[in-house]
């Protein structure tokens, strides 16, 4: 028995709790979870008090007609910046995940001045953060299903809803490590791209994928660092270069608490899956494309507790920005 009480444990993070200054916006909370609009008004909020180094803009709007918000960060100095993209909460219960996005874009914000190393990233580079990938789905998680995974699309012929929107993509989809049924977790959809997020985040990345040099998505748990492929067992061209990066990417993040992170192609260090974001986008053209499996390894699962929000975010912060960096002065 890892937890004693489950529904304690939920109840903990999606009921009513004390009112912990969560809605005020200069006293923002980055070591709790926060609802789907509570996220957004923060990212309302800092476009209105960072226009210099933040924009605010949507790619497109879910299947149940919400606004699919993508912060892009750094300077405004050239056009032609290359850049990077983050999401997170593709799958709606690993809510660790928009919680990095987060403290992210609160880190870049708050050490811009005085981080050389963030100076350089916000300066040569432009990132395009997505917090809530699937906002129906995470939504969906605070309010009815608290280990809810996928979109909430319906379906026809059944009455069960949603897509696995990393099974989604057009890139071997629906092949090993699938679901034709529209009931599995894993479930693909009834074609590539049928759900409207997967459609407006892949038709931003294609037409800026010559701009954009990684693409790195934020998903829990196994404490993993992940590259293509996942849909096969062979090795990418530049398997080499992303392995390096992957390699001191792990190194950086066991520096601040000693979390071993295991690092290589998806499909033998995690499982074959097709249809997924990372793998398209490596297709795509985006030579580095990374997913990562954040904490724990499994005690606590989707319900990492709030006290490990900071240690979490802190140590892969640092794998962050090593492959940042990696990027900008290695693996032409």
């Amino acid at each position: 028995v890892l937890i004693a009480d489950l529904q304690q444990a939920v109840e903990n993070q999606t009921g009513a709790r004390p009112y912990r200054n969560r809605r005020s916006l200069s006293g923002y909370n980055y070591e709790v979870y926060h609802s789907l609009e509570e996220i957004q008004s923060w990212m309302l909020h800092l476009n209105k008090t960072h226009p210099d180094l933040v924009h605010l803009f949507s790619v497109g709007e879910s299947y149940e007609g919400r606004p699919l918000f993508v912060l892009k960060l750094g300077r405004r100095t050239r056009p032609s910046k290359k850049a990077v993209w983050m999401d997170c909460g593709i799958h709606a219960r690993e809510w660790i995940g928009p919680a990095f996005c987060q403290w992210f874009v609160r880190e870049a914000l708050q050490t811009y001045q005085t981080d050389p190393a963030m100076r350089k990233m916000l300066t040569q580079l432009y990132f395009y953060v997505m917090p809530v990938f699937n906002v129906d789905g995470y939504l969906f998680s605070w309010t009815h299903d608290r280990f809810w995974r996928k979109t909430r699309s319906k379906n026809t012929r059944f009455r069960c809803h949603g897509v696995d929107a990393n099974r989604n993509w057009k890139v071997k989809w629906c092949e090993e490590g699938a679901s034709l049924h529209p009931c599995d977790d894993t479930y693909c959809g009834p074609c590539p791209e049928s759900e409207p997020e997967v459609r407006a985040v892949s038709r931003f990345l294609r037409r800026h994928r010559r701009q954009l040099r990684a693409y790195l998505s934020f998903h829990a748990y196994a404490q993993l660092l992940l590259y293509p492929y996942s849909y096969q067992h062979a090795a990418i061209p530049n398997f080499s270069c992303v392995a390096s990066a992957a390699s001191a990417a792990v190194q950086a993040l066991h520096s601040a608490y000693g979390v071993h992170y295991r690092h290589g192609p998806a499909a033998s260090t995690l499982y074959v899956s097709s249809g997924s974001s990372m793998d398209w986008a490596y297709k795509a053209g985006i030579p580095y494309a990374f997913a990562f499996e954040l904490r724990d390894t499994g005690h606590f699962g989707f319900l990492l507790p709030e006290a490990l929000i900071s240690p979490t975010c802190t140590e892969t912060m640092l794998a962050v920005k090593n492959i940042t960096l990696h990027l900008l002065t290695q693996c032409p």
